[in-house]
C-alpha cells in the first residue's frame, strides 16, 4: 500500500506542476500580440496538457482507486473523504476545460484576456489546499 500511495502522491505532484502552468501558459497566449510567439504558446501547450498533465491525471486517478480498494467501506463511510472525492472530480472537470482552452487557442479562438486567466489560474490553488488538509487532517 506504501508504494501506491508513494506513486499517487508523485502523479499528483506531477498533474499539479500541469495544471498550474497550463493556465499561466494561457496568460501569456492570450497577452501575446505576435504570431511566432502565439504559434510557440500552441505548441508548448499541448506539450504540457497531452505529455505531461494528462498522463499524471490519469495515473492519479488509477492511484486513487487503488488506495481506495484496500478500504472501500471504511473510506466511504468518513465525510472527508466524499468532499476530497468532489473536490478531484471538480479538478477533473477543470482539467479537461484546459484541455477545451488548448483547443480555443489552437484554433485562435481566445475572447477572453488574460486578465481572465490570471483568475482562471488561481482555482486549482485553493482545491489543492482543500485536499491536501482533508487528506491529513480528516476533520469530519
Amino acid at each position: 500500500m506504501l508504494w501506491v500511495k508513494a506513486f499517487h502522491i508523485i502523479s499528483l505532484v506531477c498533474w499539479f506542476a500541469g495544471i498550474f502552468y497550463l493556465p499561466r501558459l494561457f496568460v501569456y497566449h492570450a497577452a501575446c500580440e505576435d504570431q511566432p510567439g502565439r504559434e510557440r504558446f500552441k505548441i508548448m501547450e499541448r506539450k504540457l496538457y497531452r505529455g505531461i498533465t494528462t498522463p499524471s491525471m490519469i495515473a492519479t486517478v488509477v492511484f486513487g482507486i487503488w488506495l481506495l480498494s484496500y478500504n472501500v467501506s471504511g473510506y466511504f463511510s468518513m465525510g472527508w473523504m466524499h468532499a476530497k472525492l468532489a473536490l478531484v472530480a471538480l479538478l477533473v472537470v477543470y482539467h479537461f476545460y484546459c484541455g477545451h482552452l488548448v483547443k480555443v487557442f489552437r484554433d485562435d479562438k481566445n475572447t477572453r484576456s488574460h486578465v481572465f486567466y490570471r483568475w482562471f489560474n488561481e482555482v486549482p490553488v485553493f482545491i489543492l489546499l482543500a485536499v491536501v488538509i482533508l487528506a491529513v487532517v480528516k476533520p469530519f
